[in-house]
């Protein structure tokens, strides 16, 4: 029986702009920069002030197919090595985002947490988000601290700093030859 979340039924979203998003935060941690750069937040912040409402609602569909995606690989990667990818990836996540008060407030955690595990049990995270109403201002910060946290795990996991973003251009160039 197909689920309503079933990701079949789901826009992919803008996967890109999300990817080159999260890609930027990747190497600027990598390359020590841990501060916020005000030239970098200048640029997000004129991205996103140039988006109609179907851009952005396009950019948070493609951030919920990545989180997809890396909850995927993740999955297939845990049960190679007959481990639960919910109990492995989910506590350290909630741990870590509690550990961001700054960008995360602790009432969204819960959310963002039942968007791993919608992932990870095969569901689109944003038609499992869809179920409870519209996106928050208060859950953009988090959705983001997701998709960076589980492209971080992947990259440290393979021990390679470009693994969770080739996963995704892989994929995509893929899907283009198709």
């Amino acid at each position: 029986m197909s689920s309503p979340c079933d990701p079949q039924h789901a826009p992919a979203g803008d996967v890109g702009a999300a990817l080159l998003m999260i890609d930027s935060r990747l190497k600027a941690i990598y390359d020590g920069r841990t501060e916020t750069d005000p030239e970098q937040q200048q640029l997000v912040a004129q991205f996103t002030a140039s988006l109609g409402p179907r851009e952005a609602r396009d950019v948070l569909d493609g951030a919920c197919t990545l989180i997809f995606m890396f909850m995927k690989w993740l999955r297939m990667a845990y049960e190679d090595h007959d481990k639960d990818v919910i109990e492995y990836v989910v506590p350290s996540f909630v741990a870590t985002m509690r550990m961001m008060p700054r960008s995360v407030r602790p009432e969204v955690i819960p959310t963002m947490a039942g968007l791993l595990v919608a992932a990870g049990t095969g569901l689109s995270p944003s038609l499992w988000r869809q179920q409870y109403g519209d996106w928050t201002k208060e859950e953009m910060n988090p959705l983001e601290a997701t998709a960076f946290l589980l492209a971080e795990h992947i990259n440290r996991i393979t021990d390679d700093r470009d693994f969770a973003t080739r996963l995704v251009t892989e994929a995509l160039s893929r899907a283009d030859e198709d």
